[in-house]
């Protein structure tokens, strides 16, 4: 397996999304995805970046004083030496999380690592990607995200969560697609649907701008 990894970023700041929103966080931000996303805030991230061997990956994270790292994208599985990467940060005692499209199979992630899976919805385009069979790979402490961006979205995730009977296994995240979906819109659909989902705002992007990189 390769020793190296194609980066478009390294950085600290504020976990935006998920449970963990609003903790110190390095991200460690790997470059290429196979999906294309229509409403998609990472596109820069599908090519270039800077090829880093593990090792100096490592000492990039350990450069920052945060305890908890997430692999976020691009995808991260996209590149095989993720597996390893994960491995090595538990291994020195950090708190790993990974955000994953749901398109590529998750079972060799190490355990320890914190999954937060997306299912993406009819409106991303990409809906015939989701691999659903990695449901069977997830804890009951990972994380489920729905980027919903119209109420035909939220109807289409709502059936899935009842269909594969998510809420009881895993805690289910419902995001606004960010200039698509109005917060309050999907914050009374998940009031009038009763199901205990959790709303997931882009905090990061309440902070600072929408659209600015590393923060």
């Amino acid at each position: 397996m390769s020793s190296f990894l194609q980066i478009t970023t390294i950085y600290e700041s504020i976990q935006g999304e998920s449970t963990y929103a609003g903790r110190r966080c390095v991200f460690v931000r790997t470059t290429g995805c196979p999906l294309r996303c229509r409403w998609c805030d990472t596109s820069y991230a599908f090519a270039g970046g800077t090829r880093m061997s593990l090792t100096q990956i490592i000492q990039r994270v350990q450069s920052y004083s945060a305890p908890l790292v997430e692999l976020t994208g691009g995808e991260p599985l996209a590149q095989p030496a993720t597996l390893t990467l994960m491995k090595q940060l538990i291994d020195l005692n950090k708190q790993v999380m990974i955000e994953t499209s749901g398109s590529i199979d998750i079972q060799s992630i190490d355990p320890q690592v914190h999954i937060i899976m997306d299912i993406k919805c009819p409106d991303s385009g990409m809906a015939s990607h989701n691999r659903y069979t990695n449901f069977a790979h997830l804890k009951s402490t990972d994380e489920i995200k729905f980027v919903i961006a119209s109420s035909q979205d939220f109807q289409w995730a709502v059936q899935l969560v009842s269909e594969y009977n998510l809420l009881s296994q895993f805690v289910v995240l419902f995001s606004p697609a960010f200039g698509l979906l109005k917060p309050a819109d999907l914050s009374a659909w998940i009031l009038e649907s009763s199901l205990d989902i959790r709303l997931n705002l882009q905090i990061h992007k309440m902070i600072w701008a929408p659209r600015a990189k590393d923060v």
